[in-house]
């Protein structure tokens, strides 16, 4: 179904989750993150009380290994689930049930865990594990979302990009990232805290969140509209109703004006070419 990677950067203390899979909106379901507690990835036939119960525990002061133990104690179809996590600590684990689709599997290291089934092969999971980020392989159905969690100190994430529907999730996922990276994360990073006093965005980044999307830093968003003739080129801006019975009466009109540029008369008629430089010509002389 999926392949994920929960993570937790020592040097910051962030906890993230990245995840792809071939159904849609898989952000929506699968990543669970508690700042300053643990990321998680629930995923084959996914159970979100897995991972919200986890995140109970490691915020209790249960390690995250432990907390997978005793979450999957209690739950009777087990063998069908797939969940990693990593706790505040950086001490991670996995589980992949046995009846999970293959090829499926999971590894774990200091700070960081991924895991995947129903790919093309384990290739995925080593260069996810070897990279510390997504890579080669995938899901042998495609893939069609994915999305990327990040939480730091505060209730709000830094980072939660999502790509519900798409051919190359993963790609489009980089791109968004990329843009994210220079109009979000600036704007995110002015926003209240829990430790310390509100201030005001930089001038600089109110100023490019002030341009339209295609004209900030990385591009994005839409192209801008394009122009309507009446009302931005002629300059008439008439009630809808209005505006249609106008193009309604005109329609007869433009409709001859299109025939007659289409008309070819040059076998009724040799074409005529104005030239103004003509009197002001003189013949050579013999």
């Amino acid at each position: 179904m999926t392949f994920s990677i929960v993570a937790h950067c020592p040097r910051t203390g962030q906890l993230g989750v990245a995840v792809s899979t071939a159904v849609p909106a898989v952000g929506s379901i699968c990543p669970y993150v508690k700042p300053g507690v643990g990321a998680v990835s629930t995923q084959a036939w996914v159970n979100p009380y897995l991972a919200i119960e986890a995140l109970q525990r490691m915020e209790r002061g249960e390690p995250g290994p432990a907390a997978l133990e005793a979450v999957l104690a209690g739950d009777e179809a087990r063998g069908l689930r797939q969940i990693g996590l990593v706790d505040a600590r950086g001490r991670a684990a996995s589980w992949s049930g046995e009846l999970c689709t293959g090829w499926f599997g999971h590894l774990v290291d200091d700070h960081f865990a991924v895991q995947g089934n129903m790919l093309v092969s384990e290739a995925t999971i080593s260069s996810m594990a070897a990279a510390y980020r997504e890579a080669a392989g995938g899901d042998k159905r495609g893939r069609q979302s994915a999305s990327l969690t990040v939480y730091g100190e505060e209730d709000y994430a830094l980072l939660d990009l999502r790509v519900d529907e798409h051919p190359n999730p993963v790609a489009e996922l980089r791109r968004i990232h990329g843009i994210a990276r220079l109009q979000l994360t600036p704007f995110v990073a002015g926003m209240p805290r829990k430790k310390g006093v509100a201030v005001a965005p930089p001038a600089e980044v109110m100023r490019m969140l002030l341009e339209p999307p295609p004209r900030r830093p990385g591009g994005g968003g839409s192209a801008p509209e394009p122009l309507d003739l009446v009302r931005d080129v002629l300059g008439i801006d008439l009630p809808p109703e209005r505006l249609a019975e106008n193009l309604a009466a005109f329609a007869r009109i433009l409709e001859e004006i299109g025939t007659l540029r289409n008309l070819d008369l040059t076998d009724i008629h040799p074409s005529v070419v104005f030239d103004p430089t003509a009197p002001y010509r003189r013949e050579p002389r013999a």
